[in-house]
């Protein structure tokens, strides 16, 4: 009887994007591969930040080194960083990064600006 399983094939890549979702209230690290397709992921409650402390710059730090922990087991040596959000836990994500043995080759802000703004109120009659 021949079993009919596939051995899962693990991608071996030397190069990747990091993504960081720094919010108000958490700190969201995804690993992608060049084309987009998300490797491995990780976020301050997945380590045990509960509430306020999800949002420290610690946590970030720790979610950080977990994805780059992840990434050497894909071979990936260099990202670029991708940084999104006005959150405490910005820099201190890319610094977790390089704390876990990734070279960070660039960094790039693609937080949304808000230009023109909304329509304003109408004109208060008298």
């Amino acid at each position: 009887m021949a079993q009919n399983s596939k051995k899962k094939i693990r991608k071996q890549l030397e190069h990747a994007r990091v993504f960081v979702r720094a919010l108000y209230n958490n700190t969201i690290v995804t690993l992608t591969d060049p084309e987009g397709n998300v490797l491995a992921w990780s976020s301050p409650g997945a380590h045990g930040f509960k509430g306020a402390r999800q949002s420290t710059p610690y946590a970030g730090q720790i979610s950080a080194e977990a994805v780059a922990e992840k990434a050497q087991s894909f071979g990936i040596q260099s990202v670029d960083v991708y940084v999104k959000g006005m959150g405490p836990g910005r820099e201190q994500t890319i610094r977790g990064l390089m704390n876990g043995g990734l070279e960070v080759v660039s960094i790039a802000d693609v937080t949304r600006v808000p230009h023109g703004g909304c329509r304003p109120k109408r004109q208060r009659r008298t």
